[in-house]
């Protein structure tokens, strides 16, 4: 699983102090020191993680916890705020947020507290890839922050695609591995892909004359 974390945060000091710990333990960190720049980063790509600065020039970091949370419901958020009062704290955890942290703050303590929360991702039975989650377990898929509905076999056939990330799948492939088939009409693969791309997920490419690709 890629260790991708945003911090949101306008203290230049405090943005490379924790770049350079949590690069350390080999998380990939973006700073980003306005909510305009966090949130047009986030369309973009969605981080497994972000650490969230409550006072801002711009704005307040509740509001886009609550943002985070409505539209990216599978990002684990920890708020980072000199804001220590109890009163503050339940605030962030009623509106959503996965853990707190106090400025001041230690480094081992904030990586150790990331690590987990990557631990935690990385035990779940979601996995996410470009803007859809999906869960094995409740065979519950989530599209660009909305749940969506899937047949067995649209289901089944994302699933296949997003653990088989960055790999080209032929179709007879996919037939094999999803509906069981040794041989078959491979236009039956077509038809759902055709649906799963209606459905609005991003990143299936088709590879001319060799299949389809999930893009990592």
């Amino acid at each position: 699983m890629e260790k991708i974390l945003y911090l949101l945060e306008d203290d230049k000091s405090i943005c490379d102090l924790v770049t350079y710990s949590l690069e350390l333990a080999e998380i990939e960190v973006s700073c980003f020191n306005t909510i305009d720049s966090f949130n047009e980063a986030v369309a973009k790509r969605q981080p497994k993680v972000v650490l969230l600065d409550i006072m801002l020039p711009d704005g307040n970091g509740y509001d886009v916890l609550a943002e985070i949370k409505k539209t990216y419901p599978q990002i684990i958020c920890i708020m980072l705020s000199a804001m220590s009062r109890e009163n503050d704290k339940v605030k962030g955890f009623n509106i959503g947020a996965d853990d707190y942290i106090t400025k001041p703050f230690g480094v081992l303590e904030l990586t150790a507290r990331v690590n987990a929360a990557f631990r935690r991702l990385g035990s779940a039975d979601e996995i996410t890839a470009q803007n859809v989650t999906i869960n094995e377990r409740t065979m519950s898929v989530i599209i660009d922050g909305k749940p969506a509905t899937l047949s067995n076999m649209e289901f089944k056939l994302l699933a296949y695609l997003i653990k088989h990330a960055g790999a080209v799948i032929s179709r007879d492939k996919l037939l094999t591995a999803v509906w069981g088939y040794d041989e078959g009409e491979t236009r039956t693969v077509d038809i759902h892909i055709a649906r799963l791309r209606k459905l609005g997920i991003k990143g299936i490419e088709t590879v001319f004359g060799a299949g389809y690709k999930f893009l990592k």
